[in-house]
């Protein structure tokens, strides 16, 4: 199981002490949000605050695209210190196509994001090529949105063709995730697990991590049931 808090939950001007704050409390990645005004009603932070978060912190940088031209930006973020970039598989088959090739020529783990309204079949024919399936369960953009659980189908057709093709993607849940959804996700499937708010809340943060990751390891050991197509 993996957890990676995300950054997009932290105090914005204490960036460099969060991430010391969230590598200390034994999380497995740091989430990072990356939104344009444009392909989500948001804007968060670029390439230079992930410059300076990768100085405070081993930990690896899980870099989540939401954004409309991501080929201006893989490089950028790969100088800056990002150890995977993630896509959208709503930018459509041609442009994902091409930046799967890009992110691979930069010698980085390629994800690939589906958002809640995408039918989870349009990310069929690219799994055998990437490292990371994010299933987003709220529609991105901001912070704090309560879990979509009609995303949960998305999450057993993933893992079932996971098994079904014998790939070793990893199934990422986005949104919404506290200790209850996060055994949810589980169950059906899922292995990393972002969480903002759900986690940063806690003044315990090192308690909070080894929980959920407690949590959802039981939930995914008692036996998720993929759904095979």
């Amino acid at each position: 199981m993996i957890i990676a808090p995300s950054l997009l939950a932290a105090n914005f001007g204490k960036f460099a002490t969060e991430a010391r704050r969230i590598e200390k409390a034994t999380a497995d990645w740091l989430h990072l949000d990356i939104m344009d005004g444009h392909f989500v009603p948001n804007i968060s932070f670029g390439p230079e605050v992930v410059r300076v978060v990768r100085a405070e912190t081993k930990l690896p940088l899980d870099t989540h695209l939401m954004c409309s031209r991501p080929e201006i930006l893989l490089e950028p973020f790969a100088k800056a210190g990002s150890d995977r970039l993630t896509i959208h598989i709503e930018l459509g088959p041609d442009k994902v196509n091409d930046l799967i090739w890009k992110i691979r020529q930069l010698r980085l783990p390629v994800g690939l994001a589906i958002n809640p309204p995408t039918s989870i079949s349009e990310v069929e024919p690219f799994l055998n090529r990437i490292d990371l399936l994010l299933i987003m369960t709220v529609n991105p953009g901001f912070g704090g949105q309560p879990f979509i659980h009609e995303t949960l189908p998305k999450i057993q057709q993933a893992c079932a063709w996971r098994e079904k093709k014998k790939l070793a993607y990893r199934i990422e849940v986005d949104g919404g995730i506290t200790f209850d959804t996060a055994v949810e996700c589980a169950r059906c499937g899922a292995d990393t697990f972002v969480s903002g708010t759900g986690l940063l809340k806690h003044r315990q943060l090192k308690s909070a991590i080894t929980k959920m990751r407690q949590m959802a390891a039981a939930a995914q050991a008692a036996g998720a049931n993929p759904r095979t197509t």
